[in-house]
């Protein structure tokens, strides 16, 4: 795009008539109302767009998705990318569009444009008009139905929606325009886009082979980028006049607003380690272990991207080994970056962290090319350091990141004008705040968040192209797979399909990981890689544990191995006790007694209960009795910055540096938070039963780290198993909040497989249970995980174990069917090769908080912000003072308030949608739609509850 001839000149050159010149300049892109007080013309809107393209080209896409582009079109992967970009609002220039600016309608009908009066009702989108419109010219130009069914739906989707073939037909004669002069200019936008970007004519943009159906969501969403990057008026001022419009006018602004955005993409080419631990023991500095020496080799095994499932004990070093079989993916097939995905906000965060000092080996200027993705990103205070505290001056009167939004006439979605302050052409050393609109955060080069941002890119909803797309060119890996229920794995599901299509390498990491799940896991990623919905390719059972599966496919045939020697532990397997503490009474009482008896001669304990009422009364029994040592106390419901100390006070004193810093009497009493991700070494477990995965997880907080000094009583590891006891017959009785928890067949077996090493199950009261039993940790953890799950009875027959799993699986299957009906696609709509129709049926969800109603199952619980009211105002919950209407100042008393946050109970949340934010918060981004649970001299009433926070103890919930 080097002409600087103005497309009027160009157009004049080529012999377009003078009245149709004249026409086509005249067609308005971005209306002067609702662009800055500037109209800008079409032709410079989609030369903005051409250009735009062309510079992520250059220095955003990842090397394998131009080298499939390239592939497509016959080696001409740029221009082609640049036209499919700069044709996506081909459809503007149509009556149904250039009709809905009285003002701007005016010179286009003088210039001879005619149409009459739109009917009511009968509106119609550009988006779908251009889909309308392209599709009649590309089937005159190519003569290739296959290709110009994939190439449509590109342009008619990108505001977010794939439209069916039906939508295409006009509502209303005069919608796509009538006679000549419509055509002619409808001719003339198409041509000038094609010559402009360098192909000669339309038909020589015919590709020469389809992108498969994820390839072309993903390229969905580059238009949509390129879009929404050209759609702003600070570093795109509109231009009225199409004389002033030049390719190369349009690529000097282009240039400007990358450099105005931050915008540099992730590794770009990254070089091939020079030998095949490298990434291991020369970016990590650690000395491989022979699970991770297996990791990585298999990355260098794969022929082509492919799926690695990575089953290794907890504490293993699964997720280095990961990061550096991700350099290895990278390297050899071009990909761009990272996203690693963690179970909770809370694993994130120190994720975050290892992943920004792994990036920083690679150029210590991609540091700030690295996103986190939660909701509670901004009390990581690394992330607001290099993100928040770089924004644009000015930025973010109305909303945090939203001024670098798209603009749009007839934008359904809510989108705002690009009013916001700062200087987007001046040049910008900070991260690309542009990614932290929403929807964009997957499109940063490297990303840590939660699963849940991966689970997103698997649902039928609006813009989910976007969230696709920053997803290709990069290596993903999910750690702690395991942890997603029944529900959430049909998305899980579902994206490895895409992904599997994509050609996108998948890195999952468990370790306690089921079979059956490893098995489902592989068949989708599969079925994506060989386009079929019914792949069933056995997983070879691996030689031992550690092990890692791959799968892959050449030439649309499947191929799975697994670990074929045995690949030893880091550590050798350690007899664990396993001991009944039979106890199912809420208060806890016996698990205190137990876990003062326990640390009397000095040691540090975890106590893992499954649920926060019962959390806080095992504590409350601890403190009130005189407990001398440390104590702690770890649950859901504490505010975000109690949560946050207090982990971090568990992690300093219980983790792998705790070294001298390790208190010789300590007790962290926890719910299910300390269950996974939470590297803390306890000298004795304490824990609720739950169904076996989880409970080895736990176990695996016990006797983690090597070199760590302990009490004589113990040297040997012991667990202690609590919230159950016998009952009638024999047959064990749980804790009510378990069962709702985790359903009762899976606890049953559980208690099975205990009492195979523990004796059996005493009743509630009796002695602690002194069975010599243990499990051979790790080296018993998969087979325990594999009868846990498998269809073999371990129960005995008096316990009734069948109805117990009839009842489970119509829940399972109730649950997988709730989620499919808004899965990206349905069963029969997976072997469709175009985009076309994709959201008939769909959810309209487009509000983050909406898609985690979308991917996770149940009720959702409510986050409130804790204020006190006080004579002439309001504090926040530590006192600090806010307005007489909760105004808040400045934004250190921001963050102090938003320390403040903490969920209510599912219970509450119908009584809950009562509450409001403060008055005063209405002009803070953070805080506007935040409720205020307002405390009235330390109490607040929740319908049929009263309310308190306590500092030691968290949320507290009484009945009134």
């Amino acid at each position: 795009m080097e002409d600087e001839r103005s497309v009027v000149a160009m157009m004049r050159s080529w012999g377009v008539p003078e009245e149709t010149v004249v026409r086509v300049s005249r067609l308005w892109g971005k209306s002067a109302a609702r662009n800055g007080g500037r109209t800008h013309v079409l032709l410079g809107h989609l030369l903005d767009t051409a250009a735009v393209a062309g510079v992520m080209w250059d220095r955003y896409l990842a090397p394998s998705l131009r080298r499939r582009l390239d592939e497509v079109s016959g080696g001409r992967g740029r221009a082609w990318f640049m036209w499919v970009c700069a044709i996506h609002d081909c459809g503007k220039a149509c009556p149904a569009f250039q009709g809905l600016d009285a003002a701007e309608a005016v010179p286009v009908r003088a210039a001879g444009l005619a149409w009459g009066r739109v009917p009511a009702g009968k509106r119609w989108r550009h988006d779908v008009a251009g889909g309308a419109l392209l599709v009649a010219r590309l089937r005159e130009e190519w003569g290739d139905e296959d290709a110009v069914g994939w190439v449509w739906p590109l342009v008619a989707g990108h505001h977010g929606a794939f439209p069916s073939v039906r939508a295409l037909r006009p509502p209303y004669p005069d919608a796509l325009g009538r006679g000549r002069a419509w055509a002619e200019v409808q001719r003339v936008v198409v041509d000038v886009v094609t010559r402009v970007v360098g192909f000669a004519d339309v038909a020589a943009v015919r590709p020469v082979s389809p992108l498969r159906k994820a390839e072309q969501l993903a390229l969905s969403g580059l238009i949509v980028m390129a879009d929404w990057i050209a759609s702003d008026n600070r570093s795109f001022p509109g231009l009225a006049d199409a004389g002033g419009v030049s390719p190369a006018g349009a690529w000097r602004r282009a240039e400007v607003a990358w450099r105005g955005l931050g915008f540099r993409g992730g590794w770009g080419g990254l070089a091939v380690p020079s030998s095949a631990l490298v990434p291991l023991s020369g970016r990590l500095g650690v000395v491989p272990r022979a699970s991770q020496r297996e990791v990585v080799e298999s990355a260098w095994s794969l022929p082509v991207p492919g799926l690695l499932v990575v089953e290794a004990p907890m504490g293993e070093g699964k997720t280095k080994g990961a990061l550096a079989a991700a350099e290895v993916l990278a390297a050899r097939f071009g990909l761009d970056g990272v996203f690693v995905a963690m179970p909770t906000q809370a694993t994130s965060d120190p994720m975050y962290e290892q992943v920004l000092e792994w990036v920083r080996s690679f150029d210590p200027e991609l540091e700030s090319q690295v996103a986190l993705l939660h909701g509670k990103r901004r009390s990581n205070r690394r992330w607001r350091q290099i993100w928040e505290e770089s924004r644009p001056a000015g930025a973010g009167s109305d909303s945090p990141w939203d001024d670098f939004g798209a603009i749009d006439e007839d934008d359904e979605f809510g989108w705002p004008a690009g009013t916001g302050g700062g200087d987007a052409r001046a040049e910008r050393s900070g991260p690309p705040v542009w990614f932290l609109g929403s929807k964009r955060g997957l499109l940063t080069p490297f990303v840590v968040g939660t699963v849940d941002h991966l689970l997103y890119a698997a649902t039928r909803t609006r813009h989910v192209m976007l969230r696709f797309a920053g997803l290709m060119g990069k290596v993903v890996i999910v750690d702690e797979v395991h942890a997603a229920d029944v529900y959430m794995r049909q998305f899980l599901l579902e994206a490895l399909r895409w992904l599997g299509q994509a050609g996108v390498p998948v890195v999952l990491l468990s370790a306690t990981l089921p079979p059956a799940q490893r098995q489902a896991f592989v068949n989708a990623y599969l079925s994506g890689a060989v386009g079929s919905a019914d792949v069933d390719q056995p997983v070879p059972e691996p030689a031992g544990y550690p092990c890692v599966t791959a799968a892959f496919a050449v030439e649309g045939r499947p191929v799975v191995n697994s670990s074929r020697a045995v690949v030893p532990s880091w550590r050798e397997p350690v007899p664990t006790r396993i001991e009944w503490l039979p106890d199912t009474e809420v208060d806890g009482a016996i698990v205190a007694e137990a876990a003062r008896k326990a640390v009397a001669g000095g040691g540090v304990i975890l106590v893992v209960v499954n649920q926060v009422d019962r959390a806080q009364a095992v504590y409350r029994g601890l403190r009130e009795g005189g407990f001398d040592g440390v104590l702690h106390l770890l649950h859901g419901r504490l505010c975000t910055a109690h949560r946050a100390e207090r982990t971090e006070e568990c992690l300093r004193a219980m983790g792998p540096r705790a070294g001298d810093a390790r208190p010789e009497r300590m007790m962290v009493i926890a719910t299910q938070l300390a269950e996974q991700s939470f590297d803390v070494d306890a000298d004795l477990l304490i824990t609720d039963l739950a169904p076996v995965d989880l409970l080895l997880q736990r176990i695996g907080r016990l006797h983690r780290h090597a070199g760590t000094r302990r009490p004589a009583v113990h040297v040997v590891p012991r667990v202690l198993v609590a919230g159950v006891a016998a009952g009638a017959s024999g047959k064990p009785r749980f804790l009510p909040a378990s069962e709702k928890i985790y359903e009762l067949w899976p606890l049953l077996r559980a208690a099975a497989l205990v009492a195979e090493v523990a004796g059996p199950l005493p009743g509630a009261g009796a002695a602690q249970a002194t069975g010599s039993g243990t499990w051979s940790i790790p080296a018993d953890v998969p087979g325990l995980v594999a009868r846990a799950y498998g269809d073999e009875d371990v129960c005995p027959s008096e316990w009734d174990e069948s109805a117990a799993r009839a009842a489970w699986r119509a829940t399972e299957v109730k649950r997988r069917v709730h989620a499919e009906e808004l899965l990206l696609t349905r069963p029969r709509e997976w072997g469709t090769v175009t985009l076309e129709g994709l959201h008939y049926g769909g959810s309209g969800a487009v509000a983050e908080e909406d898609l985690d109603a979308v991917v996770r199952d149940g009720a959702r619980s409510v986050e409130v912000v804790i204020v006190r009211r006080v004579t002439g105002g309001y504090t926040a919950w530590d006192g600090t003072r806010l307005g007489v209407h909760g105004d808040v100042p400045d934004e250190a008393v921001e963050e102090r308030l938003l320390g403040g946050s903490v969920r209510l109970p599912v219970r509450l949340s119908a009584e809950a949608e009562q509450l409001k934010p403060l008055p005063g918060w209405a002009d803070h981004p953070w805080l506007r739609y935040a409720p205020a649970l307002v405390l009235e001299d330390g109490w607040a009433d929740l319908g049929g509850a009263r309310v308190s926070y306590d500092d030691l103890e968290g949320l507290l919930v009484k009945r009134a």
